[in-house]
């Protein structure tokens, strides 16, 4: 595919790094030079300093045969003119990241109005994850596939009863769950029997729904069991907006620390039943005096990965509940993992995931993108012309970095051994590492042609051109 990614912030880059491993032809445009040093530096794609809102911008990049444009610049305006910009000169498909919540109410008629095929929203989609959590105890970072049949989850290995030590093949999980990997000290390792299982392992198990929350109580934690009726969150953004709105409408108090004096009385008229504090929220003397220790859950939210973490930690000292942060870059998963935090989220990750299986259409119903980007979980179904079909899967030669999770075959969950053969139409849930995308789409869709040689011909031309 031909796309267009204006924006060369976290999501764009993210957005370009996994479209650009999938044989697709990735142009972005950002007016930042330094971004787009980093992206030329790092990724298989061309990079142009310049203002995705001309025309004469989009036109000398051949936007009129372009299969998708994404505009992901810090601007809701900007993004949504760009979109309807392109789309009238001819771009088949356009996604527009919108976050403001004063468009919040009126997504479906701007989609319409401007002919925007998706709206992505990562402060509102990470608002319904973290409330999921709160109020439900659903695991934060957790997907389900196949209509719900199928779900995901990370644990860490000290939450589970007697794993800690233990080899793989030992523990007691259900016959329908799989353990599809384990992220250790920052690296992915792929599972065998004789594995043996570290206490700050994280463990990524797929399997049938109702044996994935059997295993569920097996935790150790008894977090799960907290009854959320006070919740403190720190920052004022419009993540922390989304989230208030929610658990206010089903009865929790919310207590929100803002260091802006102007975004304070914007909060304090938009969410009437929310107490509003003016203050800095990394102050350990402030929050004492606001009693985090009698709160049952904080999030932090501010704009600042290493404010949430230490105030994440700080929680923990307190003994607050349930603890969430907000951590948008991907390289601190590590540092994560080595403090003992349990529930992070990405909205980065998370927003990619959902634009990733838009733009994947019908081949994939699902995705869910993991570890940092470095894995993928996708639901797809086997097509009659598949490589994957009618052979038992121990002959399709599989890399070790493709793992077929489960099989659901006429509505019914299997987990899969070296015996199991795929039919077309089945629905299958697949562990993919990044450095694996590229086979997994020859095992499952013909390969497709592209024209890079001549867009790379046009794009020195409207560099030399632009030069004069």
């Amino acid at each position: 595919m031909h796309i267009i990614v204006v924006g060369a912030g976290k999501l764009g880059y993210i957005l370009a790094e996994f479209l650009s491993q999938n044989d697709n032809n990735v142009v972005m445009i950002d007016s930042n030079e330094r971004a787009l040093e980093r992206a030329n530096n790092q990724l298989d794609i061309l990079t142009f300093k310049g203002n995705g809102a001309q025309i004469s911008v989009l036109e000398s990049f051949k936007i009129k045969n372009a299969d998708l444009l994404i505009a992901t610049t810090d601007n809701d305006d900007t993004n949504m003119l760009i979109c309807y910009l392109a789309k009238k000169l001819g771009c088949k498909r356009v996604v527009a990241r919108i976050r403001d919540p004063e468009y919040s109410d009126q997504i479906d008629t701007l989609k319409k109005q401007l002919d925007i095929d998706y709206v992505a929203n990562p402060e509102l989609v990470m608002a319904k994850e973290i409330s999921a959590h709160l109020l439900k105890g659903q695991a934060l970072n957790m997907e389900e596939f196949a209509k719900g049949k199928v779900s995901i989850a990370s644990y860490k290995v000290h939450e589970l009863d007697g794993m800690e030590g233990k080899k793989v093949k030992d523990i007691n999980i259900p016959k329908s769950v799989l353990m599809a990997t384990i992220l250790r000290d920052g690296e992915i390792i792929i599972p065998y029997g004789d594995t043996i299982l570290h206490g700050n392992d994280t463990v990524y198990l797929i399997g049938e729904k109702e044996s994935m929350s059997m295993f569920k109580s097996k935790r150790n934690s008894l977090e799960h069991n907290i009854v959320v009726k006070k919740t403190m969150i720190l920052g004022g953004g419009n993540a922390a907006y989304y989230l208030a709105k929610k658990l206010l409408r089903n009865g929790v108090f919310v207590k929100i620390i803002e260091k802006d004096e102007e975004r304070c009385g914007y909060l304090a008229q938009e969410l009437p039943g929310a107490l509003i504090i003016h203050g800095d929220a990394t102050d350990p003397y402030l929050l004492t005096e606001e009693n985090i220790s009698e709160v049952d859950a904080l999030v932090s939210l501010t704009g600042y990965d290493e404010e949430n973490l230490l105030m994440t930690l700080l929680a923990k000292k307190y003994g607050v509940g349930k603890v969430i942060t907000k951590v948008s870059r991907t390289n601190y998963i590590p540092i994560i993992e080595q403090l003992g935090i349990n529930n992070a989220v990405n909205p980065v990750m998370i927003t990619a995931g959902e634009i990733m299986r838009f733009i994947q259409g019908g081949r994939v119903v699902s995705l869910f993108l993991l570890l940092g980007g470095k894995a993928e979980v996708l639901e797809l179904i086997a097509k009659e012309d598949s490589k994957v079909v009618g052979k038992p899967l121990a002959e399709l030669g599989l890399p070790k970095g493709i793992i077929i999770g489960s099989i659901v075959q006429k509505g019914k969950v299997i987990i899969p051994d070296g015996n199991s053969v795929i039919n077309p139409g089945d629905r299958l849930i697949v562990f993919c590492l990044q450095s694996e995308v590229v086979t997994l789409e020859k095992l499952f869709y013909k390969a497709k042609g592209g024209f890079i040689d001549e867009l790379w011909d046009y794009y020195k031309g409207f560099r030399k051109s632009s030069s004069n």
